[in-house]
């Protein structure tokens, strides 16, 4: 929907801005033979893997697919097993596709920009583009070409062959960076295309669906933020005598030291039955305490 497509737009914007800012404060090409390629490689391989993984992370499908669990006490048929697997690929295909918007914004931008490119190829330009000094053995040529990215490094009587190499890695870049755009719209818009001509829904329908659902999750999320807080209401009054914001309390209660050492510490979920879990010690307590104890009456008027 349009919500995704907003979402897609300002993750991209935000990604070029931070390759940038990153190109621009960290990126400084060593210039040496070996560690060019090395360099660029890293430059370029390894933001584009964090930004998958956090893509990965940040989508709540993810973790919806990584902790959903199938009850015991469904059938599993062949009927069944065939539709899971058509939406676990329906899942993993849109979760994936979201994931790999950022690290595909960054590869395109950095290989348009050039830098980390020509820093990691340049002592692997073929021989015939070095028009100096031909009778250097290999290896000094390697040397000579890493040098290239570094024009301050560079002899002046090289400084033509080296504006020649710069020009073609950059030309190879670049064209890199577009073909890469462009088989990703491609690769969208076709997918796009198959996902409507297969879908039972016809398009108000699909747009009807889609708004069902944001609604749900929408509602689903205050409706639980409401239940949690009304649920976890009930202990702090059961533990202190009283909830935040009441008016004209009457008594407070005086916890004891071991009922503070109850609720004190490090809590993890703890299952209690095959249905209930404890979610924290406060809840643990108050589930299996009486609310006895000492109270303090607090007069109206001081």
């Amino acid at each position: 929907g349009k919500e995704v497509i907003f979402a897609n737009a300002i993750i991209a914007i935000l990604t070029i801005g931070g390759q940038q800012l990153f190109s621009f404060f960290t990126f400084s090409c060593p210039c040496h033979v070996g560690q060019n390629l090395i360099y660029g490689l890293a430059f370029l391989g390894v933001p584009a893997l964090i930004l998958l993984i956090v893509g990965y992370a940040l989508n709540t499908q993810t973790w919806r697919l990584v902790m959903g669990k199938r009850p015991h006490f469904e059938r599993v048929t062949s009927s069944n097993r065939l539709l899971k697997c058509k939406l676990l690929c329906f899942v993993l295909c849109s979760i994936t596709g979201r994931a790999l918007v950022a690290p595909v914004t960054w590869l395109a931008v950095t290989l348009i920009n050039g830098s980390y490119y020509i820093c990691a190829v340049s002592e692997y330009v073929p021989v015939h583009y070095y028009g100096a000094a031909p009778n250097v053995s290999a290896s000094e040529r390697s040397a000579i070409l890493a040098t290239f990215p570094c024009s301050q490094l560079v002899p002046p009587e090289l400084a033509r062959a080296r504006d020649e190499v710069i020009l073609l890695l950059r030309y190879q870049s670049q064209v890199a960076g577009w073909l890469l755009i462009a088989v990703v719209v491609i690769t969208v818009f076709i997918s796009y295309c198959l996902a409507s001509c297969f879908s039972p829904l016809s398009f108000l329908h699909f747009r009807y669906w889609s708004s069902y659902v944001h609604n749900e999750q929408e509602l689903f999320d205050e409706a639980a933020e409401q239940h949690s807080r009304l649920y976890a209401m009930q202990h702090v009054r059961k533990f202190f005598g009283f909830v935040p914001g009441s008016e004209n309390v009457k008594e407070i209660r005086i916890p004891s030291l071991r009922e503070w050492q109850a609720i004190s510490g490090l809590a993890f979920l703890k299952r209690v039955d095959e249905e209930h879990y404890d979610y924290s010690l406060l809840h643990d307590w108050a589930l299996k305490e009486r609310a006895s104890g000492k109270y303090l009456r607090i007069d109206e008027d001081p």
